[in-house]
Protein backbone atom coordinates (compact mmCIF):
# COMPACT_ATOMS: atom_id res chain seq x y z
CA UNK A 1 0.00 0.00 0.00
CA UNK A 2 1.26 3.48 -1.05
CA UNK A 3 1.27 5.86 1.91
CA UNK A 4 -1.20 9.25 0.69
CA UNK A 5 -0.01 13.03 0.59
CA UNK A 6 -1.71 13.14 4.41
CA UNK A 7 0.47 10.34 5.77
CA UNK A 8 3.45 11.58 4.61
CA UNK A 9 3.20 14.63 6.24
CA UNK A 10 1.50 13.07 9.56
CA UNK A 11 4.72 10.79 9.23
CA UNK A 12 7.02 14.35 9.17
CA UNK A 13 5.10 15.65 11.98
CA UNK A 14 6.09 13.03 13.72
CA UNK A 15 9.47 12.85 12.55
CA UNK A 16 10.30 16.59 13.39
CA UNK A 17 8.81 16.32 16.92
CA UNK A 18 11.14 13.00 17.67
CA UNK A 19 14.13 15.22 16.17
CA UNK A 20 13.61 17.73 19.17
CA UNK A 21 13.25 15.54 21.90
CA UNK A 22 16.41 14.14 20.65
CA UNK A 23 15.22 11.20 19.66
CA UNK A 24 17.37 11.71 16.41
CA UNK A 25 20.76 12.73 16.00
CA UNK A 26 23.30 12.69 12.95
CA UNK A 27 26.86 11.96 14.53
CA UNK A 28 28.69 13.44 11.49
CA UNK A 29 27.18 16.93 11.47
CA UNK A 30 30.19 18.56 11.98
CA UNK A 31 31.65 17.14 9.19
CA UNK A 32 29.03 18.40 6.87
CA UNK A 33 30.13 21.99 7.82
CA UNK A 34 32.54 23.48 5.38
CA UNK A 35 33.31 25.81 8.13
CA UNK A 36 35.63 24.83 10.83
CA UNK A 37 34.70 27.84 12.35
CA UNK A 38 31.35 28.28 11.89
CA UNK A 39 30.91 24.39 13.46
CA UNK A 40 33.22 25.00 16.07
CA UNK A 41 30.27 28.45 17.05
CA UNK A 42 27.22 26.34 16.58
CA UNK A 43 25.28 24.21 18.98
CA UNK A 44 25.84 20.86 17.34
CA UNK A 45 23.05 18.86 19.32
CA UNK A 46 20.42 21.65 17.60
CA UNK A 47 22.51 21.31 14.43
CA UNK A 48 22.57 17.47 14.75
CA UNK A 49 18.90 17.59 14.91
CA UNK A 50 18.58 19.35 12.45
CA UNK A 51 20.52 17.00 9.49
CA UNK A 52 18.52 13.87 11.43
CA UNK A 53 15.46 15.54 9.84
CA UNK A 54 16.53 16.86 6.45
CA UNK A 55 17.85 13.28 5.75
CA UNK A 56 15.20 11.90 6.73
CA UNK A 57 12.34 14.41 4.52
CA UNK A 58 15.37 13.61 1.66
CA UNK A 59 13.90 9.93 2.26
CA UNK A 60 10.14 10.87 2.20
CA UNK A 61 10.76 13.15 -1.21
CA UNK A 62 12.42 10.08 -2.81
CA UNK A 63 9.65 8.30 -1.72
CA UNK A 64 7.31 10.88 -3.68
CA UNK A 65 8.69 10.56 -6.83
CA UNK A 66 9.38 6.99 -6.75
CA UNK A 67 5.53 6.06 -5.75
CA UNK A 68 4.55 9.38 -7.50
CA UNK A 69 2.44 10.64 -4.24
CA UNK A 70 1.35 14.51 -4.67
CA UNK A 71 3.07 17.27 -2.87
CA UNK A 72 -0.54 19.38 -2.70
CA UNK A 73 -2.54 20.24 -0.44
CA UNK A 74 -5.69 21.63 -0.13
CA UNK A 75 -6.23 25.04 1.57
CA UNK A 76 -9.53 27.36 2.66
CA UNK A 77 -9.11 31.06 2.61
CA UNK A 78 -11.58 33.41 4.33
CA UNK A 79 -11.92 36.92 3.74
CA UNK A 80 -14.93 39.25 4.15
CA UNK A 81 -17.45 36.01 4.80
CA UNK A 82 -16.29 35.08 1.38
CA UNK A 83 -14.14 31.50 0.75
CA UNK A 84 -12.01 30.05 -1.21
CA UNK A 85 -10.50 26.52 -0.85
CA UNK A 86 -7.27 26.48 -3.39
CA UNK A 87 -4.06 23.90 -3.94
CA UNK A 88 -0.72 24.41 -2.95
CA UNK A 89 2.63 22.66 -2.28
CA UNK A 90 2.87 21.56 1.56
CA UNK A 91 6.31 23.20 2.41
CA UNK A 92 7.81 19.75 3.54
CA UNK A 93 6.97 17.81 0.34
CA UNK A 94 7.56 18.26 -3.28
CA UNK A 95 6.42 18.94 -6.31
CA UNK A 96 5.75 15.40 -8.55
CA UNK A 97 4.98 15.56 -12.55
CA UNK A 98 1.11 16.78 -12.83
CA UNK A 99 1.21 19.08 -9.32
CA UNK A 100 2.29 22.20 -11.78
CA UNK A 101 -0.83 21.48 -13.74
CA UNK A 102 -3.23 21.52 -10.47
CA UNK A 103 -1.95 25.16 -9.25
CA UNK A 104 -2.08 26.44 -13.06
CA UNK A 105 -5.59 24.72 -13.22
CA UNK A 106 -6.96 26.87 -10.03
CA UNK A 107 -5.05 30.24 -11.37
CA UNK A 108 -8.39 31.89 -12.69
CA UNK A 109 -10.43 30.80 -9.89
CA UNK A 110 -8.17 32.23 -7.08
CA UNK A 111 -7.49 35.55 -9.84
CA UNK A 112 -11.17 36.06 -10.04
CA UNK A 113 -11.73 35.48 -5.83
CA UNK A 114 -9.22 37.95 -5.39
CA UNK A 115 -11.18 40.84 -7.56
CA UNK A 116 -14.12 40.02 -5.89
CA UNK A 117 -13.08 40.86 -2.69
CA UNK A 118 -10.10 43.54 -2.73
CA UNK A 119 -12.69 45.78 -4.74
CA UNK A 120 -11.88 49.31 -3.49
CA UNK A 121 -8.61 48.28 -1.84
CA UNK A 122 -4.90 49.49 -2.42
CA UNK A 123 -2.18 47.01 -3.56
CA UNK A 124 1.08 46.96 -2.13
CA UNK A 125 4.10 45.46 -4.10
CA UNK A 126 6.28 43.83 -1.45
CA UNK A 127 9.72 43.98 -1.92
CA UNK A 128 12.38 41.87 -0.44
CA UNK A 129 14.97 45.16 0.41
CA UNK A 130 13.22 47.93 2.41
CA UNK A 131 13.22 51.36 1.02
CA UNK A 132 14.79 54.65 2.48
CA UNK A 133 11.95 55.15 4.87
CA UNK A 134 12.21 51.33 5.75
CA UNK A 135 8.48 49.91 4.32
CA UNK A 136 9.01 46.32 2.42
CA UNK A 137 6.44 47.26 0.05
CA UNK A 138 5.35 50.28 -2.62
CA UNK A 139 1.81 50.80 -3.78
CA UNK A 140 0.69 49.81 -6.86
CA UNK A 141 -2.08 50.68 -9.48
CA UNK A 142 -4.59 48.00 -10.52
CA UNK A 143 -3.47 48.74 -14.40
CA UNK A 144 0.25 47.57 -12.96
CA UNK A 145 -0.88 44.56 -10.68
CA UNK A 146 -2.48 43.22 -14.11
CA UNK A 147 1.02 43.28 -15.69
CA UNK A 148 2.00 41.45 -13.37
CA UNK A 149 -0.56 39.05 -13.36
CA UNK A 150 -0.53 38.53 -17.03
CA UNK A 151 3.70 37.50 -16.52
CA UNK A 152 2.92 34.82 -13.81
CA UNK A 153 1.71 31.12 -14.05
CA UNK A 154 0.15 30.46 -10.77
CA UNK A 155 -1.70 32.15 -7.67
CA UNK A 156 -1.45 31.32 -3.88
CA UNK A 157 -3.82 33.61 -1.64
CA UNK A 158 -3.60 33.92 2.04
CA UNK A 159 -5.51 36.42 4.70
CA UNK A 160 -5.19 38.01 7.52
CA UNK A 161 -8.58 39.93 9.15
CA UNK A 162 -7.61 43.31 7.73
CA UNK A 163 -5.64 42.57 4.47
CA UNK A 164 -5.79 39.98 1.96
CA UNK A 165 -2.22 37.96 0.32
CA UNK A 166 -1.77 37.22 -3.43
CA UNK A 167 1.43 35.50 -4.94
CA UNK A 168 1.97 35.52 -8.70
CA UNK A 169 4.06 32.74 -9.01
CA UNK A 170 5.98 30.98 -12.02
CA UNK A 171 8.75 29.03 -12.70
CA UNK A 172 9.82 25.97 -10.22
CA UNK A 173 7.06 25.12 -7.96
CA UNK A 174 9.85 23.48 -5.72
CA UNK A 175 11.76 27.03 -6.33
CA UNK A 176 9.76 29.86 -6.73
CA UNK A 177 10.01 30.92 -2.86
CA UNK A 178 13.71 31.69 -2.93
CA UNK A 179 15.35 35.01 -3.99
CA UNK A 180 18.07 32.36 -5.23
CA UNK A 181 16.11 31.22 -7.97
CA UNK A 182 15.16 34.61 -9.73
CA UNK A 183 14.45 34.94 -12.41
CA UNK A 184 13.86 32.11 -13.39
CA UNK A 185 11.52 30.52 -10.84
CA UNK A 186 9.72 33.23 -8.24
CA UNK A 187 6.47 35.11 -6.63
CA UNK A 188 5.48 38.62 -6.19
CA UNK A 189 3.89 39.35 -4.10
CA UNK A 190 0.91 41.48 -3.84
CA UNK A 191 -1.22 42.94 -0.45
CA UNK A 192 -4.65 44.34 -0.68
CA UNK A 193 -5.75 46.63 2.09
CA UNK A 194 -8.21 49.38 2.76
CA UNK A 195 -4.95 51.37 4.19
CA UNK A 196 -1.56 50.81 4.58
CA UNK A 197 -0.10 47.22 5.01
CA UNK A 198 0.93 45.73 8.53
CA UNK A 199 3.80 45.11 9.87
CA UNK A 200 3.53 41.43 9.15
CA UNK A 201 5.80 39.87 6.68
CA UNK A 202 4.66 37.61 3.75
Amino acid sequence: MTYTTDELIKILDCELKENWKGKRIVLSSAQRINDPVVAKALNMDQVNKVFAYRDFRHQIHEYQQQHQVSGIIWRTCTFNQQTITYPEIHNQLIPIPGDKEILLAARTKILNFWYQVTDKMNFWLVNGKADHNGKHHQKITFNYLQKIVKQTEWAEIDAARTEIYLGLCWGNPQEHQYQWARPKSGCDRIIATGSEPSAIKI
